[in-house]
């Protein structure tokens, strides 16, 4: 039996929930460091209040794997969970920026962190199963295709959510500036849309995504992959992790620099930029700041709109030249775009830079699930996507904990240099790439 090729509609359905699921992302990716410093937090903490968010994917994520793996109810094998993660991640977007109204319980910059943890974990809870759903529905052929739809629909909401907090201010009016230790207006009515952009798109998805029932995934299985203990349990994870197929080990290092590098993007921008290219103090968090602030999203909204086009050309450069060669291409020229914050004149030439991390965002995000889906069984399909989310997490982890301390002592308390490092971190992920075995792309790539 074979899967059912699916009109380009229905693969748009099926992913429509991750133009939510990244709205809610990039609101926080773009605004998260700023709300923390907003609420006591100085720049070389901020890496560290970021680390419980990977470390709590680090656990939850092969969890969430194996059992989407064996749930089968009426909404589905993959639907309950990202319902439930963006049900949670919902409620962390409205409370984050509301951490002050708890103020009588513990310190805003805690429960602020706290909200972050939540945000993130919850969004990487429904970011997986869809990675998984993909793969379970469409046929290799179409594979490229879905996990390029998505990209371009995570570019979208990408942009929709870097860009609300300026386009609320300059627009609509909405204040951007607060009395210290407050959020501005416009980012706390931003998380709001966001939490619920991100419901609505995800009931999207679960009303109109029929999956496979249990009796015909059994059907696409070939006769090793049939090979599975009757009474497996939780515990196989540390078995199926030693078994990892070659191409998801060789993947490992390419995302471990990849994430590495887009984690350092994602904590140090807004204070670097501030202070290199605005020419701000790192302990002046006034309305300049704030303007700083804005103009990051609008440059993380660059780089996302760019990944939604060039997601549309990813399947056919794919065929022509094979995926690690355009993953490798990709990631260069993300590489080179973040070095190039350092010597850009002023904040319009940044614009420049971000087309280059839009390019590699948007490889990241579709060309290493596509390559790693022909190697791994149809069985443990979550399994397999949970635990190659521990080489997404853990650059994460590593990059909290040394990212604060090398800002500090390493680099004079100057995050631009952060920047500088994720670009070189790409880079070396371009070169490791081209020596990963694609077990379903014809094209071979002889260095």
């Amino acid at each position: 039996m074979e899967k059912r090729k699916l009109s380009f509609w229905d693969i748009w359905n099926m992913s429509f929930g991750f133009l939510g699921i990244q709205m809610g992302f990039a609101l926080q990716n773009a605004n998260a460091s700023r709300i923390l410093q907003i609420f006591g937090a100085d720049v070389h903490e901020l890496s560290w209040f970021w680390i419980v968010a990977p470390l709590t994917g680090l656990i939850v994520q092969p969890i969430i794997g194996y059992y989407s793996d064996r749930t089968w109810t009426r909404l589905g094998r993959r639907r309950p969970y990202f319902l439930t993660g963006a049900l949670l991640a919902s409620m962390g977007l409205i409370l984050m920026p509301n951490a002050d109204m708890f103020t009588a319980f513990m310190p805003a910059l805690w429960v602020g962190a706290g909200m972050l943890m939540i945000m993130d974990a919850s969004f990487n809870v429904a970011m997986e199963p869809f990675r998984a759903l993909v793969a379970d529905i469409l046929p290799s052929d179409q594979r490229t295709l879905g996990f390029s739809v998505q990209t371009i629909l995570i570019g979208i909401g990408a942009v929709i959510g870097s860009w609300l907090p300026y386009v609320l201010t300059n627009w609509f009016g909405i204040l951007n500036e607060s009395q210290p230790g407050e959020v501005p207006t416009n980012l706390l009515l931003s998380f709001i849309i966001g939490a619920a952009v991100l419901v609505t798109s995800i009931l999207v998805t679960v009303f109109t995504t029929k999956e496979y029932s249990p009796d015909e995934v059994a059907q696409f299985q070939t006769e090793e992959e049939e090979i599975v203990d009757k009474e497996s349990s939780i515990f196989d994870i540390f078995t199926d992790f030693k078994k990892m197929p070659l191409t998801m080990r060789q993947l490992s290092s390419v995302q471990f620099f990849s994430w590495f590098g887009l984690f350092g993007m994602w904590v140090f921008s807004t204070p670097a930029i501030a202070h290199h290219i605005y020419g701000l103090s790192l302990d002046d968090h006034g309305t300049q700041y704030q303007v700083a602030g804005d103009w990051v999203g609008i440059l993380f909204g660059v780089y996302n709109a760019v990944s939604a086009v060039y997601a549309f050309f990813l399947p056919a450069i794919a065929k022509k030249i094979g995926r690690k060669l355009t993953h490798a291409v990709s990631l260069v020229l993300g590489g080179l775009g973040l070095i190039s914050i350092y010597f850009v004149p002023n904040e319009n030439w940044l614009f420049l830079s971000m087309f280059g991390v839009g390019i590699a965002w948007a490889s990241i995000l579709a060309m290493p699930y596509a390559i790693l889906a022909g190697s791994i069984p149809a069985k443990k399909m979550g399994v397999y996507m949970g635990i190659f989310n521990f080489f997404i997490v853990l650059p994460q982890i590593i990059n909290a904990l040394i990212g604060g301390p090398m800002v500090e002592y390493l680099y004079g308390g100057n995050p631009i240099y952060a920047l500088v490092l994720s670009g070189v971190s790409l880079l070396i992920a371009a070169v490791l790439v081209v020596k990963v075995k694609d077990v379903d792309d014809e094209v071979v790539i002889k260095l």
